[in-house]
């Protein structure tokens, strides 16, 4: 099968890709079909998630290399979260092609960023198994350059960090994070956190690790911090 249009010109790759129908079979789709086997993408979008965690690690690390580890995680975690990815897949019309059950695509799941993240890890970790690794990096490297598109406004900054510089200033201590929940399969975990300061609960947040999670409640915390200035 080959990719969509919008990806194939990307990877200036029109061929056949052996991967690809799996990485676009949402569960439902696979599941209202019982003649044979048909995989659907969670599988893929496993392997996908590490490629992109890699290919974005590398690529940062690269481009800033006078960051500190607190940063990176920061900026790669915004730029490889479920919104941002969604919005990559929606810039490529991923959804379109996507194969739907019949209740999932009345229910509007072509649509939903979680299905999009999803979907988008997946065909990554389609180009992986059959175009191999630099493929993959040139898929992601366009992946990172629109969460950084995204974010040419924003600085560069480890949120944790300059939360407990802010709350240290007006006279607390340091933020306590808590792990609050962790839901969802073991290949797509959503882990969600709050950071408690100065005798309240500053900032909620989630990611798809504790320390982005922590990062996000960290971001929450100083809004709120400068919302009450």
């Amino acid at each position: 099968m080959k990719l969509p249009e919008s990806l194939a010109s990307l990877l200036g790759d029109s061929g056949d890709f052996e991967h690809v129908e799996q990485a676009l079979t949402h569960p439902s789709y696979a599941n209202e079909r019982k003649r044979g086997p048909r995989l659907d993408y969670q599988r893929l979008e496993f392997l996908g998630d590490a490629v992109i965690q890699l290919c974005v690690s590398e690529a940062l690390m690269a481009r800033f290399p006078d960051a500190r580890e607190g940063e990176l995680s920061f900026l790669r975690s915004s730029i490889v979260s479920t919104d941002a990815l969604a919005d990559y897949a929606r810039s490529i019309d991923l959804g379109s092609a996507l194969l739907l059950g019949r209740g999932a695509g009345a229910a509007g799941e072509r649509s939903q960023s979680t299905v999009l993240a999803d979907a988008l890890e997946a065909v990554v970790g389609a180009v992986y198994l059959d175009r191999g690794l630099e493929v993959s990096r040139t898929l992601v490297a366009s992946i990172l350059q629109r969460g950084l598109d995204a974010r040419a406004t924003q600085p560069l900054r480890d949120a944790k960090s300059e939360l407990q510089e802010r709350v240290q200033a007006l006279g607390g201590t340091s933020p306590k994070y808590k792990l609050v929940s962790t839901t969802g399969p073991d290949h797509a975990r959503e882990f969600v956190a709050e950071v408690e300061a100065l005798g309240r609960m500053l900032g909620r947040g989630t990611g798809r690790s504790k320390k982005a999670a922590e990062q996000e409640a960290a971001r929450a915390g100083l809004q709120a911090l400068e919302g009450s200035e």
